[in-house]
């Protein structure tokens, strides 16, 4: 007779992960809950409640009881520190502004848990992610956005390679809402039905936000320096390049010129100098990205028409996607421009519902 495959299920202790732990339950998999242990702070505000803390580890090993599963911790600090944090601090260091989730699901969260799937005998890893896999006709696997659309996280996914699709599970991706999800958790009992999502970056505990943890960790990159404007004329004065963003308005110190606001146009690190101007200077129609993760079903039929986002909570905009420079290059062209483009952040190009190749906005 044979065995009931058997689902790794990732709990970060959120009611998304959890309802898919009780999904395959239902469905008749053998399910195995793993949490991991990324950060050391145990956090009492509910914006940082996600898959960090200790109280989020708490909330997993509950539902995993209520559901009667076997449920692991696994610490996986060291790995978080030097694929997610260090890169984080370095990458703000450049003048670029990095995605931290997105490194965390490259480097800790899929590769890590494919490989302990592995180590535990189990056949799949299903995690709480708003996406869809389909395999086509050719056998090539692809990845999709969630039907719903309320809650795509494929931006956040478009890293993911084949034999990562071909193992990996994301049944809210066929759900219509968050609030569909928590329904179910709560037909299912579990008592993080209502348990409010988190919404900062789950290392940053302090009370001053990215900002003030960079000043722990690395004080010299706030050294002051100029406020510049488009033309190189000095304006005002800043307390350390790191604390800026592209397309940032709030905070800069100069509240508007010749009545208009004024918002970051660009950083310079190496002259430690922010660069401000009026919004229309924000407009960009381009974007080179790098390191660029492809589904191979598309790579060798470019230029290709479709759409794609420079952010995650941006309405996707016709664009065309061409070919780089270099073999891990592209570039994206979009229909009409868009508003700030920013160095380090992610760029994505779509097929349709297909999510056809994504990377690292350089810098310009």
């Amino acid at each position: 007779m044979s065995r009931r495959p058997t689902v790794l299920v990732a709990m970060s202790g959120g009611v998304d992960s959890s309802v898919v732990a009780g999904l395959m339950k239902r469905r008749g998999y053998e399910v195995v809950g793993i949490t991991m242990q990324i950060w050391q702070e145990s956090q009492r505000d509910p914006r940082h409640a996600g898959c960090c803390s200790l109280g989020a580890v708490e909330d997993a090993r509950r539902v995993a009881r209520i559901l009667g599963i076997p449920h692991y911790v696994v610490n996986f600090k060291d790995a978080f520190r030097q694929s997610v944090i260090d890169g984080f601090i370095e990458e703000y260091a450049a003048g670029r502004t990095p995605n931290p989730c997105v490194e965390c699901n490259r480097s800790v969260k899929f590769e890590a848990l494919i490989a302990k799937m592995y180590e535990l005998g189990c056949d799949r890893l299903a995690t709480g992610h708003y996406a869809r896999i389909r395999r086509d006709r050719e056998g090539c696997y692809r990845l999709l956005r969630a039907r719903g659309g309320t809650k795509d996280q494929s931006y956040v996914l478009y890293m993911l390679d084949q034999e990562q699709l071909a193992r990996s599970m994301f049944p809210l991706g066929e759900l219509g809402s968050k609030a569909e999800t928590r329904r179910m958790a709560q037909e299912m009992g579990l008592p993080v039905a209502l348990k409010s999502d988190s919404q900062e970056i789950c290392f940053v505990s302090e009370a001053g936000g990215y900002a003030e943890f960079l000043r722990k960790e690395r004080p010299e990159l706030f050294a002051p320096g100029e406020i510049v404007d488009e033309e190189g004329a000095v304006v005002g004065t800043h307390a350390g390049v790191a604390g800026f963003t592209v397309g940032q308005r709030r905070g800069i110190g100069i509240t508007a010129r010749h009545g208009r606001p004024l918002y970051v146009l660009r950083l310079e690190p190496a002259a430690n100098r922010v660069v401000v101007g009026r919004d229309e200077g924000l407009l960009r129609a381009d974007a080179v990205l790098e390191r660029v993760s492809w589904n191979p079903a598309f790579q060798d039929r470019l230029p290709l028409r479709g759409t794609a986002k420079v952010r995650y909570n941006m309405v996707s905009q016709a664009a065309r996607l061409y070919p780089g420079d270099s073999p891990n290059s592209a570039r994206l062209v979009f229909d009409e421009p868009v508003r700030a483009v920013t160095p380090g952040q992610i760029g994505v190009a779509y097929a349709g519902q297909t999510v056809v190749a994504g990377g690292f906005i350089a810098s310009t």
